[in-house]
């Protein structure tokens, strides 16, 4: 009784947390400028749209640039953090640890107003940089998270005969430990830019004149003939999401698979 309890709770609370994202869909392909029922009909009139609007086309171009830039930095700065966690003791690793992924549990207003103080007492002019600065700051923890779980999964032993047979400790990582984290580097690479894809608070205090793909949406809310082309780029966006986590799960379990140890669970 008590299992099937737990069951209906988790999914009514799966039903009650995306059921409205179902709706963004549903009203992209409606032939009407009223987002309410009944629909009016099947049309693709507002994705054909898209192709017409250049301030869209920037803040696309724009926030993939970021996007990119995050997920490689983020996962160079996990790849470190990750290995010298799961790798070495050093004093106050537990700490320094800790503070350095204290940004999942600080709320992101609290995080984005703080950057921009500090960015301004700096003199430092609001643009992509800062938002990649921002988003960097975001990821990192999501990126140690996923490549930690990656090096503690690798067998040390090997490492230990690759040095044994004469190889440095920077060809070991090099052709031995990078090539077996590699789909834990691949899947914090898409989590990361998905993650920067989607940010809007941090983006929105910390953009100058060049908004991100979610600021711009947010922006095109205040006309209503335009919140039908919105729900279409929401649409595009929602896909391009859960491919992308898709891929980061996939190839998560495929590295869970090749170390032959009991996936504890992932993603998705």
């Amino acid at each position: 009784m008590k299992g099937r309890g737990l069951y209906a709770y988790a999914v009514g609370y799966l039903v009650f947390l995306y059921a409205p994202v179902l709706l963004l869909p549903l009203f992209a392909f409606n032939d009407s400028t009223v987002i309410a029922f009944p629909l009016q009909g099947f049309t693709t009139r507002w994705f054909a749209d898209l192709a017409g609007i250049k301030a869209l086309h920037d803040a696309v171009l724009n926030s993939l640039m970021i996007a990119v830039s995050t997920a490689i930095l983020a996962t160079c700065l996990g790849v470190f953090a990750a290995r010298a966690s799961a790798r070495f003791a050093f004093p106050g690793k537990k700490g320094i640890m800790g503070l350095i992924m204290l940004p999942l549990v600080l709320p992101e207003i609290i995080v984005a107003v703080s950057l921009l103080v500090v960015l301004l007492q700096l003199g430092i002019n609001l643009g992509a940089w800062t938002v990649i600065l921002g988003h960097v700051l975001l990821c990192t923890p999501f990126a140690i998270a996923i490549l930690n779980a990656a090096f503690l999964a690798l067998d040390e032993s090997m490492e230990e005969a690759s040095l044994d047979l004469g190889e440095t400790r920077w060809s070991t990582f090099r052709l031995i430990t990078l090539p077996l984290v590699m789909p834990g580097i691949i899947s914090s690479l898409l989590i990361s830019f998905t993650i920067s894809l989607d940010e809007f608070i941090i983006a929105f205090f910390l953009t100058g004149n060049e908004p991100t793909l979610p600021v711009y949406l947010w922006s095109q809310l205040r006309f209503p003939q335009k919140i039908p082309i919105v729900m279409a780029l929401g649409t595009i966006m929602l896909v391009l999401s859960l491919l992308l986590l898709s891929l980061a799960e996939y190839s998560r379990r495929r590295g869970v698979a090749r170390t032959g140890r009991k996936d504890s669970g992932g993603f998705l």
